[in-house]
């Protein structure tokens, strides 16, 4: 049972508190409600914890790099994994983050409630700059959000996708993808969310992923997040605990290497 496994993780690296999921993607591809429908998943309710903008507008919501802890059920426990949610990748320069905070960010440079500025990149003299980063203010795992109902993705959007990618790889950091709204993308999964892996249309959009940005496509992984709905759903619960299970053990590798 993942619930039963996560509930038990311990990193490997015992320098480290806790594993690091870098969220990144597009504006409005479902960052902060992903981190949400964690959030429900572990607590076994509804919850409202990461702030997911209801608008949108094209200009991104979060603006700050914030770490999401999630608490344990229980008393002042949390799970030894967290997440950082950056904002969201904008069309043109001088808006959405700088890929140089992201770069960053990733080397563990980056503390916790700096708040982006997208004119100019942090530098080593801000109060914002760690200059000998932890093993765990680094980044383990680098997760790219997507979604399945977007239109075709904008040139410069994934010009900075691919730069945030290859930074990543350089540092050796594992790289997964989630795809969002699968539900909304297509009737089959829509009906039944048991259809995700025997969609054609899902499994189209995969490929174009994958090739457009170079994750395989065992990396990528389909999501639908919690939105309109008030109770929790066995279908769902299973599509976002299996991909968080594999963000951690990714991540959980990466940081024994360290």
């Amino acid at each position: 049972d993942i619930k039963f496994y996560l509930k038990n993780f311990r990193p490997q690296n015992e320098e480290a508190t806790h594993i690091r999921v870098l969220l990144y993607g597009p504006v409005g591809a479902g960052k902060s409600s992903l981190i949400n429908s964690v959030n429900n998943v572990l607590q076994g309710r509804m919850t409202h914890e990461a702030l997911a903008s209801s608008t949108n507008s094209g200009q991104t919501f979060t603006k700050i790099y914030k770490t999401y802890k999630i608490k344990k059920e229980g008393r002042g426990n949390f799970y030894p994994f967290v997440f950082n949610d950056i904002m969201g990748l904008e069309d043109g320069d001088g808006r959405g983050v700088r890929t140089d905070d992201i770069k960053l960010a990733l080397k563990g440079h980056v503390k916790d409630e700096y708040k982006f500025n997208p004119v100019s990149p942090l530098s080593d003299v801000d109060p914002g700059y760690i200059s000998s980063p932890s093993v765990s203010d680094r980044v383990h795992v680098l997760v790219c959000i997507y979604s399945a109902n977007a239109p075709q993705m904008n040139q410069s959007v994934l010009q900075k996708m691919r730069e945030i990618r290859e930074a990543a790889s350089e540092l050796g950091i594992p790289q997964l993808a989630i795809l969002t709204h699968v539900d909304a993308a297509c009737g089959d999964t829509e009906r039944d969310l048991k259809n995700v892996y025997k969609s054609k249309h899902l499994k189209r959009k995969m490929g174009d992923f994958s090739s457009s940005l170079g994750i395989p496509m065992n990396c990528i992984l389909p999501v639908k997040n919690y939105s309109h709905e008030i109770q929790l759903h066995p279908d769902i619960n299973a599509l976002i605990l299996s991909a968080l299970k594999l963000m951690v053990d990714f991540g959980d590798d990466y940081a024994d290497k360290l």
